[in-house]
């Protein structure tokens, strides 16, 4: 279970001021299923997925797991840009307790998987969102977590990426929980199993990913 707990968020605007994306909001998400977030633009869907998964620290609350999160799959903010892809996979691997020779072999990995080919070994802040999204993609498929984050899969990479990325995606579903964010209803809807709509009133957690969906469009159809 993931539990959300009095979370708070802003950003700084100029002078003084602060922009705040959601105040005091707590949820809980259920172990061993697959959630979907439905939301407006603006409603701190991606925000949220990045507390989630450690990228960023709130202003106030906490987040708290049984088990291992992901980064979001498909935001890629979190790098080193002026080092290479190579030594920003090496880092994070490191940091995720392997060994030198484990590190080696899962590094290995990201740079078969990712198709960066020699761009593998240069600065991140040369690399297109698409080299970002797929390096980011890379890493957090060759480590095993309870629950993946993932923030609008359809944007990793062309499309040859992206069905292999839909393959790895399926086989991890049967292994893990999937938390997921994306403005493709259909794709929610055939993925997921519960909701969680970030909506003006607040986060509403639903059962049924259906019932989200249906009060997100109610919500849309009345503005």
């Amino acid at each position: 279970m993931i539990r959300v707990e009095n979370l708070t968020k802003s950003y700084p605007l100029q002078g003084f001021a602060r922009y705040t994306v959601f105040r005091g909001i707590s949820f809980e998400l259920p172990s061993r299923t697959h959630v979907g977030i439905v939301g407006r633009n603006g409603a701190g869907k991606s925000t949220l997925m990045r507390l989630l998964g450690g990228m960023e620290l709130p202003d106030t609350g906490r987040v708290t797991s049984d088990g291992l999160i992901s980064p979001p799959l498909g935001l890629s903010s979190g790098f080193a840009q002026k080092i290479p892809g190579r030594d920003n996979a090496r880092f994070i691997c490191r940091i995720n307790g392997d060994d030198n020779a484990a590190a080696r072999e899962r590094v290995e990995f990201i740079r078969e998987f990712s198709e960066l080919g020699e761009f593998f070994e240069r600065p991140v802040e040369t690399y297109s969102s698409g080299m970002k999204a797929r390096l980011a993609f890379s890493i957090s498929m060759s480590f095993r977590y309870d629950y993946y984050l993932i923030d609008e899969l359809t944007a990793v990479g062309d499309e040859k990426f992206r069905e292999k990325a839909k393959a790895t995606f399926a086989e991890k579903k049967g292994q893990a929980s999937i938390i997921m964010v994306s403005h493709n209803l259909p794709a929610l809807k055939r993925d997921c199993e519960v909701g969680l709509y970030m909506s003006p009133r607040g986060p509403l957690y639903f059962d049924d990913i259906g019932e989200a969906i249906a009060a997100y469009k109610k919500d849309q159809n009345t503005r």
